[in-house]
């Protein structure tokens, strides 16, 4: 009886033993559990500044670079693409991350220019003596005086002239016997630019001219005096420059780079430096065949009216050439913004579908620069959205996680 009771109390106190170990060791295995799924919560957790986000917290607080509040970074998901910049909403809007969805536009390339206004070649004379002499009188003595077609700019004294018009006179008496004569004698005046009225009033008054007039044959402003009172001049020397304003040139300088997207007939609207808010229009005539070897840019040129007299030559001007690429109509146009350039790749950042935010690199193929925006010839596909502003910081958040971005072509994702 004895030992039976003892082996009763022996069994009881093993099993009691044996209860106590097995529920201790789940209990302690469940603790542990509990204290690891915990402790990767807090590990997952990450906070960071959404202007530094080189800062990487396990706990909230404040930036130690700016004293910002700090934001979630987020939590890994096995889900989570391992190449895709995640940023939380917050983060997005501090960083003024704005996305577009790019769609094919029309492509119109403006070309800007930069010029001067000129006066009109064409519309360049320079008034010569006729006859050789002594310079009697200058009648306009200055620059910039306006003269009118037939006025008389200076008197030439010609004992050249004294001496025909005795001739005239003498062939005059002879005329109906020798008509030879007196036709040559007249026709020697004339290649001297002496008018029929003139020629008649000498042939009829009898009294000799000692000096001729020098008329102006144009309108327009003189630009320079080439001689002074007594100086003595031969047949055709220039005694005065004189430029018709009325209708001018602006000559602009257009890059090697930009001639292909410029036509003879072109529209181009412009504007004057001097002449605040007024816009001018003109249609391009001339495209200089020639690139400048120094300058490397060749001169095209617009017409003007200038009837107003507001322009003036070698007044600065700015024009604009809208030039339509046809032959890229079925391209996708997206902004400048958008892409981060390093000189070798040119990539955009595409936003991925999902509800977390995410941001992938890709890399795209770029076309002619269209002012503000990019033709793209290849990389993205109609309807897809990209970051038009804001892409520089998603990049430098992918550099700080080590993932692909515009610098680390080939990052490993640890």
């Amino acid at each position: 009886m004895k030992k039976n009771i003892l082996y009763l109390c022996i069994t009881l106190i093993a099993g009691i033993f044996i209860g106590w170990l097995v529920f201790h060791s789940s209990g302690k295995k469940e603790e542990m559990q509990n204290q690891e799924i915990a402790s990767h919560d807090k590990e997952e957790t990450i906070w960071t500044c959404s202007m530094h986000p080189q800062i990487r917290m396990h706990e909230p607080g404040k930036c130690p670079i700016c004293g910002m509040d700090l934001i979630k970074l987020g939590q890994k998901s096995e889900t989570t693409d391992p190449v895709s910049v995640h940023l939380s909403q917050e983060a997005i809007e501090l960083a003024n991350v704005l996305t577009t969805r790019v769609s094919r536009q029309k492509p119109v390339k403006e070309v800007r220019l930069y010029g001067k206004v000129q006066a009109d070649e064409r519309l360049l004379q320079s008034q010569v003596a006729h006859i050789p002499g002594r310079i009697d009188k200058l009648l306009v003595n200055y620059n910039g005086e306006k003269v009118t077609n037939g006025q008389t700019l200076a008197l030439i004294y010609s004992p050249e002239l004294v001496t025909a018009q005795q001739e005239l006179l003498e062939a005059v008496k002879t005329k109906q016997t020798e008509p030879e004569i007196y036709e040559a004698a007249k026709e020697k005046l004339r290649q001297w630019k002496l008018t029929g009225d003139q020629i008649s009033s000498i042939e009829n008054s009898g009294n000799i001219k000692n000096v001729l007039e020098a008329l102006s044959s144009t309108n327009g402003i003189v630009t320079a005096v080439r001689v002074k009172t007594g100086d003595h001049v031969a047949e055709g020397s220039v005694l005065y420059d004189i430029a018709d304003l009325s209708r001018l040139w602006v000559m602009f300088d257009a890059y090697e780079s930009d001639l292909g997207f410029l036509n003879k007939g072109d529209k181009l609207s412009f504007t004057i430096q001097a002449l605040p808010g007024i816009n001018y229009t003109g249609n391009i005539t001339f495209i200089d065949p020639v690139i400048d070897p120094v300058t490397r840019v060749a001169k095209v040129r617009v017409e003007v009216n200038n009837d107003s007299g507001k322009l003036k030559p070698e007044m600065f001007a700015t024009g604009i050439v809208s030039a339509n690429l046809s032959e890229f109509s079925k391209n996708i146009i997206i902004p400048r913004s958008a892409v981060l350039w390093t000189g070798k790749r040119s990539i955009v950042y595409v936003k991925e579908q999902g509800d977390e935010p995410a941001f992938r690199l890709r890399e795209v193929e770029l076309g002619p620069m269209l002012g503000s925006s990019y033709v793209i010839m290849d990389g993205l596909t109609e309807g897809e959205e990209i970051v038009t502003q804001g892409a520089f910081s998603i990049d430098a958040a992918a550099q700080l996680e080590g993932k692909p971005s515009m610098m680390n072509q080939t990052s490993e994702i640890k």
